[in-house]
């Protein structure tokens, strides 16, 4: 705590908040200054409080402002004169809101890097880019700017450097690395994306073309998860609302039954989790893993019915940014590869959702592992060929070559990640086909009723 006012702020002692009456909202008008306001309007309360840092007495204050186009806020800042510390944090002056939100903006230009940014405490902060995430409650409500947030984010993976680097020289090394890009993040030489989640919808990042729309930012208020409704303390009022055994929370349960290793044999835990895919459907993913052997395996299952129709998806390889596409590989799908004239069938590698990398990296490893192909019974010219085939499948992975890759699935059940979505993509072909008479025998439709068979089976006891 940077002093003691702030704490009992932030403790939840009584303080300035957004009046509910019209008299008492003028009077509120009183207290809360624009954010531009002149200084001689803005007049911050100072308090005498304890410095934590040498605990010698220092200075708070207390600034009620408005910032146009959102809210009131509380900006609390100290400062020590006896060892210069000092710490600057903000807190909504109002209420959680009904809703969270989510401000995704993509920044092109030095320019955006100075937009203002209110981000409270149990706000998270990411840069999908970069995999970088500030998690909730890892910080202190702060108003700064896109460039503060990144300035932060850095003094603060910089803090215990010098210890990393004579306890662990490898990671400190990789966390300097790390660093370095996101310093150049700050120099805009290539467009990003910047999201800050919060689920009391009391962050805001600034809107300088308001109240005209701003194309480059994109405002999303969400409904909260029970998760977030506890994490904000307001779990009895939002789990009151669904009956206990509802679908939503079947999807953020893992469910966990005993099974044996496959393996060893020896008793295990299978997880299982219902996960939606966005664009596509519910799918079912089954995890074991054996305490005994190490063994681990996992396999994905179709959470729905076999499509009326067949599918086939092509994707089209020309960038390496195309191997991080997410990608669910049922066990009734083959995979194709013209370039390399290369055919999956359906059932092998079982079904799978992982990206195209990790599935091309499984092809590779059946190929390899096969002792029929490489082991000491191959000849020297399959050896040959099937090297060749591996040094080429290398090449795609690594985004040297260009192909082409195709995944029939008669029951309709597998996907291919629209990076443009809800926009066609156009790199991506999505085909739909009726199935054949010996597909629907594969899949077992040939011989399946689902109409009348009650009566048959009465009839013919």
């Amino acid at each position: 705590r940077s002093s003691l006012p702030a704490a009992a702020i932030h403790r939840g002692a009584p303080g300035p908040s957004v009046p509910e009456s019209p008299g008492a909202a003028a009077a509120a008008g009183s207290l809360f200054r624009p954010l531009s306001a002149e200084d001689g309007e803005q007049r911050p309360a100072e308090i005498e409080s304890l410095c934590m840092n040498c605990f010698r007495n220092g200075v708070t204050r207390l600034l009620l402002t408005r910032i146009p186009f959102f809210k009131e806020i509380i900006v609390s800042s100290f400062a020590c004169d006896s060892c210069s510390w000092s710490n600057t944090e903000i807190q909504s002056a109002g209420r959680i809101q009904e809703q969270g939100v989510r401000y995704t903006l993509a920044i092109t230009s030095r320019q955006d890097m100075n937009r203002e940014v209110v981000k409270t405490d149990c706000a998270t902060a990411r840069i999908p880019e970069l995999d970088f995430e500030i998690p909730a409650f890892t910080q202190k409500g702060v108003l700064t700017t896109i460039e503060g947030i990144i300035d932060r984010a850095v003094a603060g993976l910089e803090q215990d450097q010098p210890i990393r680097r004579v306890t662990d020289e490898e990671v400190a090394s990789k966390i300097d690395e790390f660093i370095g890009k996101l310093k150049q993040l700050k120099e805009v030489h290539s467009p990003f994306t910047f999201i800050i989640d919060d689920p009391s919808g009391n962050s805001f990042v600034e809107n300088p073309h308001a109240p005209q729309k701003d194309d480059a930012l994109v405002v999303t208020h969400y409904r909260r998860t029970p998760q977030q409704a506890a994490m904000l303390g307001l779990e009895g009022e939002e789990l009151d609302e669904k009956p206990a055994d509802s679908v939503e929370d079947l999807r953020n349960e893992v469910l966990q039954f005993n099974t044996n290793c496959p393996e060893c044999n020896a008793p295990a835990n299978t997880n299982m989790k219902l996960v939606q895919i966005p664009h596509f459907k519910e799918v079912i993913i089954m995890a074991t893993n054996c305490d005994s052997c190490g063994h681990r395996t996992n396999e994905v299952k179709s959470g729905g019915a076999i499509e009326p129709q067949g599918t086939r998806i092509t994707l089209q390889i020309t960038d390496p940014s195309d191997m991080t596409r997410d990608i669910l590989k049922s066990e009734t799908c083959s995979v194709e590869i013209p370039e390399l004239e290369f055919e999956l069938g359906m059932g092998a590698l079982g079904g799978k959702f992982t990206t195209l990398e990790g599935l091309l990296k499984d092809i590779r490893d059946l190929v390899e592992r096969n002792p029929f192909t490489l082991g000491d019974s191959s000849t020297p010219g399959k050896t040959e060929k099937l090297q060749e085939f591996i040094g080429k499948l290398n090449e795609i992975i690594e985004g040297k070559t260009k192909a082409h890759f195709i995944m029939d699935d008669p029951a309709g059940n597998s996907y291919l990640q629209n990076v443009y979505a809800p926009e066609e993509d156009p790199e991506l072909k999505v085909e739909r086909y009726e199935r054949t008479f010996e597909q629907n025998e594969d899949l077992g439709l040939n011989d399946m009723k689902t109409e009348g068979y009650e009566s048959e089976g009465a009839s013919g006891r």
